[in-house]
């Protein structure tokens, strides 16, 4: 542990000495997302806001930087970290057929997703590019169009692959008419992500490129499933969500819940990582008063970062679904007086 030593002297000759240990360590980057990806420019305006969520599925045709998003450019290349969720998951068209494209010169034609995730009884399934698929090489050339754009971007990014494993694989998965059950569903996505790594990692990426994989983290046992020690060798970073649902829930319990799941039961190149919570928010209908919610969360952050374990590096506000803010300019003045404060400066 780094050391300071001080010694002072008086006119008389007389000295006196003292020392303190210290710790170096990076500012918590406070960060943010907008419902629909849309531009948060004005909403970052005038505060601390360091890193951002996107979200795009490979089956997209323009997913670096987005389309109509020339802002994002702008943002990152200012400094601001870019966490981007790329997902299997099919959505943004109601087209779920095959594609045909070429990327570089190489043609490719990828079949129709042929996997069904989130099948929460009464909800229509979402679709989803099969692990199956992924294994056999029939996502290649999503891969290959992402990274041909990625390329141009200008700076590296963090891809997070998926959003949320757990709550793709909570009611268990189907492809190709087979189910799988959710323990299950965990061992096929962690296959097909070493897939998706190694098919990245083989060729060459911008500068600052890091992968971490999506968890809202609400549920012990998958957690451990989707991090085997042989995966985060690979991973950059550590990830959950975290979100305030309930009257009862304060900051440092909701921060903590997965943390503490990490720190009992990942190995120690796990806890090695640092953490992005790609979400965070306070929900409005059971916490009203979103800001006094909001206004806890550096303490909270800064005391879990002097626990062992895993530091917290990343918390993006996620302004839509259950973090949406109401009133808005409440809850931004509230997200910008937190980022304001001690671990985030």
């Amino acid at each position: 542990m780094p050391r300071v030593t001080v010694q002072v002297r008086d006119a008389a000759g007389n000295t006196a000495t003292a020392a303190a240990d210290y710790n170096l360590s990076q500012p918590v980057l406070g960060g943010y997302y907008l419902s629909g990806g849309a531009d948060p420019t004005a909403d970052m305006a005038g505060g601390n806001f360091r890193s951002l969520t996107q979200y795009r599925s490979f089956a997209d045709g323009y997913i670096f930087p987005g389309y109509n998003r020339p802002w994002l450019v702008s943002l990152g290349k200012a400094g601001v970290q870019m966490n981007m969720v790329l997902e299997l998951k099919h959505y943004g068209s109601p087209n779920h057929g095959p594609q045909s494209f070429t990327v570089d010169g190489t043609s490719y034609t990828v079949p129709a997703p042929a996997m069904t995730i989130q099948q929460r009884p009464g909800t229509t399934f979402p679709r989803a590019y099969g692990y199956g698929q992924v294994l056999s090489g029939q996502c290649d050339g999503l891969f290959a169009r992402a990274l041909s754009q990625y390329r141009t971007l200008g700076f590296g990014v963090n891809i997070q692959l998926a959003s949320e494993f757990d709550t793709d694989h909570e009611f268990g998965t189907t492809e190709d008419g087979k189910t799988y059950t959710w323990a299950e569903s965990d061992a096929r996505a962690v296959q097909a992500v070493n897939y998706i790594l190694t098919w990245f990692k083989a060729r060459s990426l911008p500068a600052n490129t890091t992968f971490s994989v999506g968890l809202a983290g609400f549920d012990r046992a998958c957690f451990q499933r989707t991090h085997p020690e042989s995966l985060m060798a690979r991973l950059d970073f550590l990830q959950w969500n975290a979100y305030g649902t309930n009257a009862s829930h304060t900051a440092l319990a909701r921060f903590r819940r997965t943390k503490d799941w990490a720190v009992a039961d990942l190995g120690p190149v796990a806890l090695s990582r640092p953490v992005i919570i790609a979400e965070w928010g306070v929900r409005s209908a059971e916490i009203p008063n979103q800001a006094a919610w909001i206004a806890t969360v550096p303490a909270a952050i800064a005391q879990l970062n002097a626990e062992r374990g895993p530091r917290i590096a990343r918390t993006n506000y996620f302004n839509s679904g259950w973090g949406t803010l109401t009133p808005k300019a409440t809850g931004l003045a509230a997200l910008r007086a937190a980022y304001a404060t001690r671990p985030y400066v």
